[in-house]
């Protein structure tokens, strides 16, 4: 039988968010409540949520639940089974401004769960929460945290303003700041103030005129510099301190999920 075990994933950092993995879990919770908004997200095995507005649900893999703060509900396995599954949460206040900010819907405390079974919204989800365990810098995760919670559909309304649009002058000013900023120091606030806009308004604009959002593109423009590194012979550690990488297997994985191959594949190792 697959071991049981759970990670949590916290940084004082990022105050505002935390997350959790359980696998092959057998454990039972009474009904409760958390102050956050909570996703919860079924990866492996069956179980049965209360808390949405229909009564009992039965959640299959790659079925998300969005939990308002203080909503009563409980998840659990089947009778017998084990099941796998992620849960985050969220500061509710933090979550509250990000959304009013940008002029987007959200849902008020105790509203009834919401139940999501889109493949591509779970397949986000669990990219979102990879990134978070992962030795990403913070700037990186909290800038994705920004970007899903603000394309998530919380209520069923689209937004109440469509994405701005970033004049021409303002986006050569944002991306000429970027490309010269140390990503760890990027800070996606202190853009947003000074394009005019908010967190999510700016990564929406800075995505419907690049195609990237902030933080990609800078991943992307380090790819492109390491390349040219690369191309000259220089060794893979001293690119990736260049580059600003946390460490040369951080370089490596980011440089092959953009590439296809890897850094000394590239050069011809």
């Amino acid at each position: 039988m697959p071991r049981s075990h759970a990670v949590v994933w916290r940084d004082p950092a990022l105050a505002h968010v935390e997350s959790r993995r359980a696998c092959n879990s057998r454990a039972c919770y009474k009904a409760h409540s958390h102050p956050t908004f909570s996703i919860g997200a079924v990866d492996a095995g069956h179980s049965h949520f209360t808390g949405a507005a229909g009564g009992q649900e039965r959640l299959t893999p790659g079925t998300l639940v969005l939990v308002p703060a203080r909503r009563v509900h409980a998840c659990n396995p089947e009778p017998g089974q084990a099941w796998s599954y992620q849960m985050l949460h969220v500061d509710a206040d933090w979550l509250t401004q990000l959304r009013l900010e940008s002029g987007l819907s959200g849902t008020e405390a105790g509203e009834p769960a919401r139940i999501c079974r889109a493949p591509q919204v779970y397949r986000q989800f669990c990219e979102l929460n990879s990134l978070l365990f992962s030795r990403a810098n913070n700037s990186e995760k909290d800038a994705a945290l920004v970007a899903f919670l603000g394309d998530l559909d919380f209520s069923a309304h689209p937004p109440l303003v469509a994405a701005p649009a970033l004049e021409a002058a303002t986006l050569s000013e944002v991306l000429e700041r970027i490309e010269h900023l140390d990503p760890a120091r990027l800070s996606l606030g202190a853009l947003a103030r000074e394009a005019g806009l908010g967190r999510y308004q700016l990564i929406r604009a800075f995505r419907a005129a690049t195609g990237f959002t902030p933080h990609a593109y800078v991943l992307n423009a380090r790819v492109n510099r390491g390349r040219q590194l690369l191309s000259k012979g220089l060794a893979l550690a001293e690119v990736a301190y260049q580059l600003g990488f946390a460490d040369q297997s951080h370089f490596q994985r980011v440089f092959k999920a953009h590439v296809g191959v890897t850094p000394g594949q590239y050069r011809g190792d």
